[in-house]
C-alpha cells in the first residue's frame, strides 16, 4: 500500500560525497516526518536524520555539520546529503517515513528496502 524506494548509495573515497534519494508512493493521504537510519555490520540500526512536514530536522551527533537532510513535500521524497565522508559511515542507509494511509486511516512507519553506502580508499 506505501511504498519506499532509496537511490544514490554507492561506494566513495573518504572525504568524498553521496546524495541519497528516497521516494515514498501508494494510498498516501499525508507524510508526518520522513527520516534515514543506518545499520552496520553487527550494530544496531541508528537514526542519522529525520525531518518533520513543516522542516523541523534532528541529525546524530556524529553526522552534524556533514549530511543535510532536506526533502519536497510535493514530491514525497525526502533527500540526504552526505559530505566529508568517513570510513565509519559504512552502513546500509535505510529510508522510514510516518505516514497517513487512506486504507489504514492511521500514521504507521514504513521502511525502504535499503541501500549501501561504502566509504574506503
Amino acid at each position: 500500500q506505501v511504498q519506499l524506494v532509496e537511490s544514490g548509495g554507492g561506494l566513495v573515497q573518504p572525504g568524498g560525497s553521496l546524495r541519497l534519494s528516497c521516494a515514498a508512493s501508494g494510498s498516501i493521504v499525508r507524510i508526518h516526518t520522513m527520516g534515514w537510519y543506518r545499520q552496520a555490520p553487527g550494530k544496531e540500526r541508528e537514526l542519522v536524520a529525520a525531518i518533520t512536514s513543516g522542516g523541523s530536522t534532528n541529525y546524530a551527533d556524529s553526522v552534524k555539520g556533514r549530511f543535510t537532510i532536506s526533502r519536497d513535500n510535493a514530491k514525497n521524497t525526502v533527500y540526504l546529503q552526505m559530505n566529508s565522508l568517513k570510513p565509519e559511515d559504512t552502513a546500509v542507509y535505510y529510508c522510514n517515513a510516518q505516514v497517513w494511509s487512506i486504507v489504514t486511516l492511521r500514521y504507521s512507519f514504513y521502511w525502504g528496502q535499503g541501500t549501501q553506502v561504502t566509504v574506503s580508499s
